[in-house]
C-alpha cells in the first residue's frame, strides 16, 4: 500500500508531468484560457492515460517488442476517439472550445512516455496508481493556470462574473505570453516548495561539543611545545 501511495503522489508533485518533467506543454497552455477547458482537458487526458496504461500492462507480455510502439499508438488512439465522441455528444460546447487538442492527445508526450517507460514494465496495481497520479497532477496544474488566467483575463470564473463591471480585463493573460508567464510562476512555486521541504537542518553545536573541541585544541597546543622542547633537549645533548 505504501508503494502504491508513493507512486500516486509521485505524479502529483515530485514528478509532475508539467512542472517537473515539462512535457505536454503545448496543448496545456493553449486550452487554459478558461477553467472549464482546463478541467475538461485534464480529465480527458486522465481517462486516456488510465485506460491505455491499464490495457498495455495487462497485455504487456503478449506485445512483441519489435512492434510495441505501433501497438501503443493504436491503443491510445482508440481511447482518444472514445473521449472525443463522448465530449461531442454530451459536452459539445467544451468539445468545440478545445478543438483539435482532444484528438491530439494521441501524440501527447505524457501518455506515450508513461506507457513506454512504466506501463509496459509494471503490474496492473502500480500502473493504476501511476496513471491516476500523473493524470490528476496534470489536471490540477491545468486548473490552477486556467483559474488565474480566466480571473485576470476575463474577470470571471466558469462564466460567472467575480469582479465589478468597472474591472478592465487584462488581455495579456488570455494571450499565449500570459499562459507562459503563469506557467513559469507555477514552476517557480514548485521549486521553492521542494527546496524548503528538502532543506537540511542546520546542526547546532552543544556546549559539550565546543568544550571537547577546545580541549582537543589545548591538548594539541600543549603537545607541540613539549615536542619541540624534547627535540631541543635532544638537539642540545647531540
Amino acid at each position: 500500500m505504501k508503494q502504491l501511495f508513493r507512486i500516486f503522489t509521485n505524479g502529483l508533485v515530485r514528478e509532475n508531468p508539467l512542472l517537473v518533467l515539462m512535457i505536454g506543454i503545448c496543448s496545456s497552455l493553449a486550452v487554459t484560457t478558461a477553467v472549464a477547458n482546463g478541467i475538461g482537458m485534464g480529465l480527458s487526458m486522465t481517462f486516456v492515460l488510465l485506460m491505455s496504461e491499464l490495457v498495455i500492462s495487462i497485455f504487456r507480455k503478449l506485445i512483441p517488442d519489435s512492434i510495441r510502439i505501433p501497438v501503443f499508438i493504436i491503443i491510445i488512439a482508440a481511447f482518444t476517439t472514445v473521449i472525443d465522441y463522448v465530449l461531442k455528444a454530451w459536452f459539445p460546447d467544451l468539445s468545440k472550445a478545445m478543438g483539435v487538442f482532444i484528438p491530439l492527445i494521441v501524440v501527447n508526450c505524457i501518455i506515450m512516455g508513461r506507457v513506454e517507460g512504466f506501463a509496459s514494465k509494471q503490474p496492473v496495481g502500480n500502473v493504476v496508481a501511476d496513471a491516476l497520479g500523473m493524470g490528476l497532477g496534470y489536471t490540477w496544474v491545468l486548473t490552477g493556470i486556467s483559474l488565474i488566467r480566466e480571473i485576470l483575463g476575463c474577470g470571471a470564473i466558469l462564466g460567472m462574473q467575480v469582479f465589478p463591471a468597472s474591472y478592465q480585463p487584462i488581455l495579456f493573460f488570455v494571450l499565449p505570453p500570459g499562459g507562459f508567464f503563469v506557467f513559469s510562476l507555477f514552476i517557480a512555486l514548485n521549486i521553492y516548495i521542494k527546496s524548503r521541504l528538502k532543506a537540511p537542518a542546520v546542526p547546532v553545536e552543544s556546549g559539550g561539543s565546543g568544550g571537547h573541541c577546545g580541549s582537543a585544541g589545548s591538548a594539541e597546543g600543549r603537545d607541540s611545545p613539549g615536542t619541540d622542547g624534547v627535540r631541543g633537549r635532544h638537539g642540545g645533548q647531540a
